[in-house]
């Protein structure tokens, strides 16, 4: 049926341009098309990407067409009846090599690849009618238009407009000349890729903004509205940039490039986060209309983009100091400098405004560097000028691009619930963006998202996102890790302030790696209490020794194996030679300690601490030789393991939590009128806490995660059994362990409604702490809970081993990972698991011998 002319359609800023050749963009081969050829150069150096279709030649559309394109946008020729593709380049056409794993058809892969550019088919605008059919798979969502001239028999749902070639030419026009008045792409509406937020509720704007908080590894911009309003807390962070010292040092608030002096109060704003392009889109009809991102190709450097009445962008100036911070401004307000820990951040940006009084529009960005004391030369400004020469649309491009590859290795699809896949590649988002992938990465437990716990690094960063990191991009976790290497000094101190060798990581860690844990608090009543965790939490030494183990598992990095992860292994079995105690009978005792059930503080035996301890010292001597370490220090390791107590009862096959756990008040919260997650502490009063069996987290259970071949085989039952009903989860970090645990056990049911509580921790703020940032742990953990859970996944040597468990309500778990090299995609069906990697690498199921699996993949079915 024919369509009629739909302007509102049209009239919308395309990201790429698919079009026939024969009868749509020429009438013929002999037609002169210099002006079509200007045209489409023009627009690629705009930033459209433009895709021929034909069943030409691809040489001979070149010898008529002959566009040499220069970028940001792409010129691809799709001929040959659909089998090549070839890119234009500046000098040449080039045939591109598709991987024998691609769609057969060019359209297919074309399709594809935008996706893999960070564009979605609702981006894309085709023009022809004999392309109708490209609106399945991959291109649903496109608008198709024909321009036919005779428009008969034109399917449903296609723009007809007529007029031939000069009309396709008018709409190639078009969109140039739209991207130079400065619209916006189209905002993508995928349920299960964009987190939208609209109005704005008081009650819940802060933690909103920490959700829709753009990252880029290095800084962290709120995703406040960019018109002021009470109940917002604006603010950008940059990853390892504190003020004060001590307990007081805090992550340092930037100034804010995401400021415009808007008198507007509408609370009719939307807010849209498009989760695989990473840009934040706003909108407030009749006010104001932007786009932001903050460059995940260039990290520390944002982009802004507002369309408003012109007076009210000239009001806006590109930098505004954070509250309560000294700044020193120059170049009118262009160049802010602050003093910090470490030296000083200095931020600059530049911004242009164009466009008639209600029309206006307005270019900003803004670079971020931390800079020595005596540093005169201004590399923030110097980096923001060169930004402006590439180009904003160079830079969308880029950073678009940068986050569809980061997709690609990181995704993980449920297919069956909506609610829970936009919950999970939320979480992925943040993951991504939490850590830089160069030099040192200081993962605070809110990441950059907000000032909770100061910006303070924990074992969150080491346990709960390392290893997304480890398993998708290893560069980012070595840059995690060398967070920890560069504070072995600091950590040796501590050791020897201590009384002990070794190393002694700092429970809560800063820019110098000095314990920097608050030492007292006030409880409600407005008591003082004391605070032992920095000084007693010391299972973070074996946890950042998991860690260097965790990234060696999954990469096979043998350099850092023999260089800092040797080191980090040494360092801290030395610590736990020094700091255990031998009784008369030989075994060794760690005793006042506390675990990562914090509800029972100053424990003899804490089963983590011990266990992880023990696996600290077995892996520290299976990494070393005598030639590296003194052979009699080396033998001690080993016999000390032994040696530990671990609190195991092999009459119930449960580990005790810690000495005497057992001899407190049996209280089982499951059992009670009390719903999970809650904070018994505050509920049932410190005391009684103390004195029962109540369990703030995971603990005992997360060592059948971590280190699961030490524990006795076949625990991880019992111990599910004893501990999940008296775990009331009052840590973001528990919910995800248990269900991990609960689907390894093939307990599936409660180990979904577990993986939902974690999914939902931010969304739903369940702890009334979003507005201070995002649980990042929480996060690790639900991919963890996922892939490492559901999906099996585990490095045992060269082999990848997979124990797939999937939950009857969802059709297939899908997830990609980085193993050892190789690129891999795993998905598992009821009743099957299909496995692909790039390069051949082992992959076992239980029950089977390791496989090597390469791009072609293998298929294994389960009765």
């Amino acid at each position: 049926m024919n369509s009629t002319p739909a302007p509102q359609a049209l009239d919308r800023r395309f990201e790429a341009l698919v079009f026939a050749w024969d009868g749509t963009a020429v009438p013929d081969q002999a037609a002169d098309v210099a002006a079509l050829r200007a045209a489409v150069e023009g627009a690629c150096a705009l930033g459209l990407n433009v895709a021929i279709l034909s069943g030409t030649d691809a040489r001979s559309i070149d010898g008529q067409l002959g566009a040499r394109p220069h970028g940001p946008g792409e010129l691809h020729l799709l001929a040959g009846g659909g089998s090549d593709v070839f890119r234009a380049t500046a000098d040449d056409i080039e045939l591109v090599e598709i991987d024998p794993n691609e769609q057969s058809d060019s359209a297919g892969w074309y399709f594809a690849h935008l996706w893999r550019c960070g564009i979605a088919a609702e981006q894309v605008l085709i023009v022809g009618e004999e392309i109708a059919p490209l609106i399945v798979g991959q291109a649903a969502g496109a608008t198709v238009v024909s321009v036919a001239v005779e428009p008969a028999g034109i399917p449903e749902g296609v723009i007809a407009i007529g007029g031939g070639a000069p009309a396709f030419e008018r709409l190639l026009d078009h969109q140039a000349a739209l991207r130079r008045r400065g619209a916006l792409p189209i905002v993508v509406s995928d349920p299960c890729w964009t987190f939208a937020v609209d109005g704005i509720d008081p009650q819940r704007e802060r933690a909103q903004e920490s959700l829709l908080t753009l990252v880029d590894g290095r800084t962290g911009t709120r995703g406040s509205v960019l018109a002021p309003t009470s109940a917002s807390i604006p603010a950008v962070f940059l990853a390892g940039v504190y003020h004060g010292h001590g307990e007081h040092s805090e992550l340092q608030p930037a100034p804010l490039w995401n400021r415009l002096s808007l008198r507007s109060r509408d609370t009719t704003v939307r807010r849209v986060l498009d989760l695989h392009a990473g840009v934040l889109t706003q909108r407030a009809p009749g006010e104001f209309s932007s786009l932001q991102f903050c460059s995940l190709a260039q990290p520390g450097l944002a982009v802004l983009r507002a369309l408003a009445p012109r007076p009210a962008l000239e009001r806006s100036a590109p930098l505004v100091a954070p509250p309560h911070v000294h700044v020193e401004t120059e170049q009118h307000g262009a160049l802010m400098r602050v003093a910090v820990a470490e030296g000083v951040l200095e931020s600059a940006a530049v911004q242009s405004i164009a466009g008639r009084d209600h029309e206006g529009t307005l270019d900003r960005i803004a670079a971020y560097v931390t800079i020595e004391p005596d540093d005169s030369s201004r590399p923030a400004l110097r980096r923001v000028h060169q930004a402006r020469e590439a180009g904003r649309e160079r830079l969308l491009s880029d950073h678009r691009r940068a986050w569809a590859e980061r997709w690609e290795q990181a995704d993980v699809r449920i297919d069956g619930d909506p609610a829970l896949q936009l919950a999970v590649r939320l979480a992925l988002f943040h993951l991504i963006g939490c850590a830089a992938d160069g030099g040192e990465a200081a993962v605070g437990a809110r990441s950059l998202t907000g000032r909770g716990y100061r910006g303070h690094v924990f074992w969150d960063s080491d346990v709960f996102v390392l290893p997304f990191l480890a398993a998708t991009h290893p560069a980012a976790a070595r840059a995690i890790l060398e967070y920890r290497v560069r504070r072995i000094p600091a950590a040796q101190q501590a050791a020897r302030d201590a009384g002990h060798a070794g190393a002694r990581f700092a429970w809560e860690s800063a820019a110098s790696g000095e314990d920097v844990t608050p030492r007292w608090a006030r409880d409600r009543a407005g008591r003082r209490i004391a605070i032992y965790t920095g000084q007693r939490e010391e299972h973070i030494v074996a946890d950042v020794a998991w860690a260097a183990a965790c990234y060696i598992d999954w990469t096979g990095d043998q350099e850092f194996r023999e260089g800092s992860g040797k080191r980090l292994l040494v360092e801290t079995a030395r610590y736990w030679t020094s700091r255990a105690q031998r009784d008369d009978d030989g075994r060794a005792h760690i005793r006042g300690v506390i675990g990562p059930d914090e509800y029972h503080e100053l424990v003899d035996d804490n089963a983590y601490t011990n266990v992880m301890a023990r696996w600290n010292l077995r892996r520290a001597f299976a990494e070393t030789t005598d030639a590296d370490i003194d052979g009699a220090e080396r033998a001690a390791w080993p016999e000390l393991a032994d040696a530990l107590v671990d609190g195991y009862h092999p009459e119930s096959g449960v580990y005790e939590e810690f000495a005497g756990f057992f001899d407190l008040q049996p209280l089982t919260i499951a059992e009670t009128a009390m719903r999970r997650p809650i904070a018994a502490d505050l509920l049932l009063t410190p005391e009684v806490v103390q004195r029962s069996q109540v369990v703030k987290q995971a603990d005992v259970l997360m060592l059948h995660h971590l280190v699961p071949d030490e524990l006795v085989a076949g625990s991880l039952a019992p111990n599910l059994a004893y501990y999940e009903p008296r775990t009331v989860h009052a840590s973001s970090l528990s919910p995800g362990i248990h269900a991990l645990l609960l689907a390894r056990a093939g307990m599936l049911a409660p180990a979904t409604a577990a993986l939902t509580l974690t999914a939902r921790i931010d969304l739903d703020d369940t702890s009334e702490s979003s507005a201070g940032g995002v649980h990042i742990a929480a996060m690790g953990s639900l991919w963890q809970a996922l892939v490492l859970g559901f999906g099996g996944a585990r490095p045992r040597g060269d082999v990848l081993e997979l124990d797939p468990r999937l939950p009857n309500e969802w059709e297939s778990l899908e997830f990609r990972l980085s193993f050892r090299a190789a690129k891999l995609r795993v998905r598992i069906r009821a009743g099957a698991t299909e496995v692909t990697a790039d390069r051949p690498t082992k992959v076992s199921l239980p029950g089977t011998e390791p496989m090597l699996v390469g791009p072609h993949g293998h298929l294994w079915e389960r009765p």
